[in-house]
This record gives structure tokens, sequence and C-alpha cells, in this order.
């Protein structure tokens, strides 16, 4: 069976098995299988997607966090005077705030070994309160998927059994893959000899943002362009 072939019957499947879950979607492009999921239906959706024999997603591959503010903009745009200089910087501007019913969203990679075929499923958090059930009763494999997506962007998985940060110091302040957090953090941290101690302090460096070198003009790419042909040397 086809790649194609094994997404078509995924999404038959589909079909019947979430028929009463009206709200969800899914869409297929690009040869991947996004399914569309609300929080408050999460948890049963995804047990049928592990126990049901016709889809059968016995793994767990990856859980991550997306903060969708400012979707689709950039900081490094410039203008074309500032594109003279190696080391150039952009001021950072206040973000204007995202649809705050969708910000977050949690992504979950899974695969079916069975019937080998992967798929994607999302769920959508508001900005407030960005708190969704944790699937770590159905895959254990998301125990450490989830603690990274509460340490970087502050998403709460309701039930996981050790919800604590798992890469940034205890005492770290803020999630450091919001849209919103500052590149310069909010405190810097120094060893004090005369307390013998490691302090915290407000951050003394100045914020912006380091934009990346560009290709300069150069005749080579204009059209028509050809290097000059030289006549070999006589022997």
């Amino acid at each position: 069976m086809s790649p194609q072939e094994r997404l078509e019957e995924l999404e038959e499947n589909l079909e019947e098995l979430l028929e009463d879950f009206e709200e969800c979607s899914w869409q297929v492009a690009r040869g991947e299988f996004t399914l569309n999921v609300p929080r408050e239906n999460l948890l049963q959706v995804m047990q049928i997607l592990r126990t049901n024999r016709l889809i059968a997603m016995e793994q767990c591959i990856d859980v991550c966090g997306v903060d969708y503010a400012d979707y689709g903009k950039s900081e490094w745009v410039t203008n074309d005077a500032a594109n003279a200089g190696f080391e150039r910087a952009v001021e950072r501007k206040a973000r204007p705030e995202a649809d705050p019913a969708n910000r977050f969203c949690v992504v979950y990679h899974l695969m079916s070994v069975t019937h080998n075929v992967r798929m994607r499923v999302k769920t959508f958090l508001d900005a407030d309160n960005p708190v969704v059930d944790s699937v770590t009763g159905i895959w254990a494999s998301a125990n450490w998927f989830e603690r990274e997506a509460f340490d970087l962007f502050g998403i709460l998985f309701s039930g996981h059994p050790d919800l604590r940060r798992i890469l940034t110091d205890y005492g770290f302040i803020g999630h450091p893959f919001r849209k919103d957090f500052p590149l310069i953090g909010d405190v810097e941290m120094r060893y004090d000899p005369e307390q013998g101690r490691v302090v915290y302090e407000p951050v003394s460096i100045e914020e912006r943002t380091l934009v990346p070198r560009v290709i300069r003009e150069d005749m080579r790419y204009e059209e028509g362009w050809k290097p000059e042909q030289q006549e070999p040397e006589a022997e």
C-alpha cells in the first residue's frame, strides 16, 4: 500500500470513529495528516487514536508548543540603508496581542507501527488560561515533552504526574519561547564573592535584535552576465 493510500484509509476510518465529535476537523496536505481537536475533547479522541485497531497510534513521538502571537511577521526586516553593515540591529517593538482564544497550540506527533502511518494532532489554547489535559496516561513518552512545553511556553498540563521545569533553572522567571519574552531575559545572574552565593539582578545590557548578514548585490547574479574569457597562455 502506498503512502497516499494509507492516508486515505486513515481519513476514512476517522470519519467513522469521530462522527460524534463534530468540532474536530482535519486536513491532508503535502503528504501529512493533521487533526484539529478542541481541548475539551482531547483525551477522548486521543484514547480512540491509541486503542482503536483501525488507527492504532501506538507511539507519541513528540509534543511541542507553539505561540501564534504576531504569526508570520519578522523582526529581522530592515530598510535598504541598513544593509551596508556587517553588524546590524533593529529595535524591538511591542507586539500586538494575538487572538486571545487561540494564541497557544499544543502539537502532538503520533505514529502507528501497525499501519505504517503518521499523523499530527493540534489543539488550541487561550492566552489567559493555557491549560490542557495531559496525555501521559495514554503515552508515557509524553512526560518529558509536556514538561518542556510547560517550561518554554508556560502551557499547563492537567493531570501530569510531575509538571516542573526541565531545561531552565528552577528559579527562572518567565517562559523563553513565548513571543513576548525579551531576548535579554528579565534578570541576569552572577556570583557575588562578598555574599558567597549566586545573585539575580535586573539585566544591564541594551535590548536589541541582531539581524543576520545578507548577500550584497553581486554582478554575477545579474541576468546576462558572463565571466571574461581569457586566452590560454602559450606554452
